[in-house]
Order: C-alpha cells, then sequence, then structure tokens
C-alpha cells in the first residue's frame, strides 16, 4: 500500500482555528523506513500535523496521503500506530488489561502484547494498575499499545517528553530497531538534541516548514555545528527576508 518512496505526502496543508492558522500551506513528504523527526517549539503546528497525518484533524485546505490512501481512511487504522504527548490509557485498568483492549480493536494476536510489553520494557510492570504508575511509564504503555499488530508508519507526539536520560536513550535505539525492522516513523520532539537521532528533520516553527533536510545538510546549509543552533539561524534568515 502506497508510494515505496514516501508514506506520507502533504501538498498545501492548511488548518485554520477561527484567526489562527495552525498550520499554512505546509508540503511534506515521508520518505519510508526512516525516522523522521519533527522538531519545533510548543505551538509550532507539531501535533496540528500529526493529528492531520492520521486522520483526526479537521483541515481547511490542501491534500494529504497517507500510506497512498486519503489520511484518515478506515484500512489505515491497522497499518498506522499513534501515540499523543498525554497517554490514551485507562487509568483503572492494568497494562495487560489495556493492551487487551487495544489488541482485540485492532484484531491483533495475543502474542503481540507480550512483544509490545517487551519492546518498551514494561513486562515487569504487566499487572499494575496504570493509575498508579509514573509519566514517563504510562507514556510507554501508550507506546506498546502502538506498537501491537503490524504498524508501517507510527507516528509518535513527544514520546520521550518526561523521561530519564537513560529511558530516552533505550526508546530511540528501540526507534532505530523498528526503522531497520521496515517501520516508518515520524517523532516529534521540542528537545533539539534528538536530532542526531533521525535519518532526517523537518523543522516547523508558526505552522510553516523552515527547512525539510538531513542533519548534515541543515548545518552545511546554515554554517552550525548543531541542530539547536541550525534552527535559529534558520528563524534569523526568515526574519531578515520578512523586512
Amino acid at each position: 500500500m502506497g508510494n515505496k518512496g514516501n508514506v506520507v505526502e502533504a501538498r498545501g496543508l492548511t488548518v485554520v482555528r477561527g484567526t489562527t492558522t495552525a498550520l499554512g500551506g505546509v508540503d511534506l513528504d515521508v520518505p519510508s523506513h526512516q525516522i523522521v523527526g519533527l522538531l519545533g517549539p510548543s505551538g509550532s503546528g507539531k501535533t496540528t500535523l500529526m493529528r492531520s497525518i492520521v486522520g483526526v484533524q479537521r483541515t481547511t485546505a490542501g491534500s494529504m496521503t497517507v500510506l497512498g490512501r486519503p489520511a484518515g481512511h478506515p484500512e489505515l487504522r491497522r497499518v498506522v500506530g499513534y501515540t499523543t504527548q498525554a497517554a490514551s490509557v485507562y487509568a483503572d485498568l492494568t497494562v495487560t488489561e489495556n493492551l487487551r483492549y487495544f489488541a482485540a480493536l485492532l484484531g491483533a494476536h495475543a502474542s503481540d502484547i507480550e512483544r509490545a510489553l517487551v519492546a518498551v520494557d514494561m513486562a515487569g510492570l504487566a499487572g499494575r494498575t496504570v493509575g498508579t504508575l509514573s509519566g514517563g511509564e504510562r507514556s510507554r504503555v501508550s507506546l506498546a499499545a502502538a506498537l501491537l499488530g503490524d504498524p508501517q508508519l507510527l507516528v509518535l507526539d513527544e514520546p520521550t517528553v518526561g523521561l530519564d536520560p537513560v529511558l530516552r536513550r533505550d526508546l530511540w535505539d528501540l526507534f532505530a530497531r523498528l526503522r531497520n525492522d521496515g517501520v516508518s516513523l515520524l517523532v516529534s520532539s521540542h528537545v533539539m538534541d534528538e536530532a542526531a537521532r533521525c535519518d532526517r528533520l523537518v523543522l516547523l516553527r508558526e505552522g510553516q516548514v523552515l527547512a525539510d533536510a538531513t542533519l548534515p545538510e541543515l548545518l552545511e546549509r546554515t554554517g552550525t555545528s548543531e541542530a539547536g543552533e541550525a534552527f535559529l539561524a534558520l528563524i534569523e534568515a526568515r526574519g531578515e527576508e520578512g523586512r
């Protein structure tokens, strides 16, 4: 299903809420079998773009295809995994009960539950009620739910927020293994040091794409040495253009 080169293609994607333009004519290609980092400050449009990709955001204009289907198409539900910034799990159920519920919705095999728990290092807490877990642990349960079935694309909104450095490292190692197994990932973050973990970077600010490039390309273009400096250089250059 979908273009062999891209798992997501957006053209002129626009989202307007009242008088606020959350996305202003975004063009975007997410290549298959890569980790694409969606970077930018809070309010830049990252979450709106991700919600558009999974089909839960009403768009004002433009087009979006995901794995060759219109965003939100029913056939995408089994092949696109999505985690929100806030953990989307039930606090009064155990970890395993949550995953059993989501597996039933997806028609996923029961064996997927153990595999997903091991992948996010939550097997030891499988019997715990989610309401007793820390914020980071709840986030990992949400990620486990997104791994159920056979996702071809994972859309992960700030999956490492609130995690300690060791868990952040372990999750990025997991993302790399998933990429190597043929899964495509779009991972949002406002932490610029995570850019080095990505195959490609999309930098957003105020609903606009400032850059879509590899990290080496971005550094060469801006004459900087790290992603944070490059982002600031692009903002300053955009400001000069607008004068």
